[in-house]
């Protein structure tokens, strides 16, 4: 019987978001078991000390947002949860704006807050159950 690959999700946070990260991930720890993780560097440092296995890409500033785009863009992520700061300056704006377009053209789930975050880990969960 040929084994089913996991399916990757992508996680970033802005550093003003962290936190909401890391507490989003502890509240649903056995649901992102059941997945491949990636990560900017930062965010999976901070993911890892959950006791989760993460490949972390660049940090965001320097490329991780454009690497986790990539991902999407080939088909090898599947969701991304990005706790992004609204109300902060971001150097790397045109790398979070090709992110969020890429997820658009390739119809890639997408949150970008805690609301639409739990949204997608329900979705996905009922996925899984009915596999």
């Amino acid at each position: 019987m040929k084994k089913i690959p996991k399916k990757t999700l992508a996680l970033i946070a802005h550093d003003g978001k962290k936190a909401d990260m890391i507490a989003f991930v502890k509240d649903n720890l056995e649901f992102f078991k059941s997945f491949e993780l990636v990560a900017t560097a930062t965010t999976g440092k901070l993911i890892q000390s959950c006791g989760l296995k993460i490949k972390k890409l660049l940090s965001g500033p320097i490329g991780g947002d454009a690497q986790i785009a990539a991902l999407v863009a080939t088909g090898k992520c599947h969701a991304v949860i990005f706790m992004r700061d609204p109300l902060g300056m971001h150097p790397h704006d045109p790398d979070i704006s090709s992110l969020l377009r890429i997820c658009d053209v390739h119809n890639t789930p997408l949150a970008t807050n805690p609301a639409t975050a739990q949204l997608i880990v329900k979705g996905l969960y009922k996925n899984l159950l009915s596999k």
